[in-house]
């Protein structure tokens, strides 16, 4: 019996390293191929385990999602550990936001045929489900920058955005506001006439006067291209003080 129990150990150690390495083949925009396992996405970067040695280490390297043309999916190969793939407290993207390359159900019994899922960058299927990044910035209501505060954020023609807004700033005399505003404060001075005193506003470029009222929240299409300015609604500034915590969403397709 132990003669036969070693026999079938030998058998099977010799079965495991001749079994070829199960592996994702990542295309390049520049035609290069790396074949290795997508293990996570994170800040529009594609984490890949590549290569192996003869003690099993393998390396890690990631690839900007923009540089990728297209991935293929081993159908065969299980779901990465949740203790590979890391994610950042500070980005909603990473965990609420699926990759722009959908892995497919792995959990499903293999079909009677192995089968690989070709997903090309830029294709219907991410078009369905687009990846937003995320920016926090904080609004001040002061006068400074001439009242507005600049996002950092460079958005073009047709790309989504998300806006979400809180807190509560002063606009002096004992007067406080919201991100939507306050309606019992008359200023024919502020800038959005029509709408509430204090209100979160944005404009697309320093050279445009088509303001947008954000409030506490907002999803727009941006109608052209340019830095994303935010400020508030009013038009005396000098007794201003607080400010708003803001967090940007923006769609990454067509950046």
């Amino acid at each position: 019996m132990k003669i036969l129990f070693r026999l079938l150990l030998s058998v099977s150690l010799l079965v495991s390293l001749a079994s070829p390495l199960i592996a994702d083949t990542i295309r390049l925009k520049d035609g290069s191929v790396i074949r290795g396992q997508v293990i996570g996405f994170k800040d529009q970067q594609f984490t890949i385990l590549i290569g192996g040695n003869a003690r099993g280490r393998r390396g890690q390297t990631t690839i900007y999602v923009e540089d990728v043309e297209s991935i293929e999916f081993d159908s065969t190969s299980g779901p990465p550990s949740t203790s590979s793939t890391t994610t950042d407290d500070n980005s909603s993207m990473a965990r609420n936001n699926p990759p722009p390359v959908p892995r497919g159900n792995r959990s499903e019994p293999p079909a009677s045929e192995p089968r690989d899922e070709t997903v090309p960058i830029g294709s219907s299927a991410s078009a369905a489900a687009p990846t937003f990044f995320t920016i926090k910035v904080g609004v001040r209501a002061d006068a400074a920058n001439n009242g507005w505060t600049n996002s950092g954020l460079v958005v073009r023609k047709g790309q989504r955005l998300r806006i979400t807004a809180s807190g509560r700033v002063s606009l002096g005399r004992g007067r406080f506001s919201t991100p939507g505003g306050v309606s019992n404060l008359n200023d024919n001075d502020k800038l959005m006439r029509n709408e509430q005193t204090g209100a979160l506003i944005a404009v697309i470029g320093d050279d445009n006067d088509d303001f947008i009222l954000v409030g506490p929240r907002r999803e727009f299409v941006a109608q052209r291209d340019g830095v994303l300015f935010l400020g508030v609604n009013e038009g005396d500034l000098t007794d201003n003080t607080g400010s708003y915590d803001i967090v940007i969403e923006a769609e990454a397709s067509g950046r």
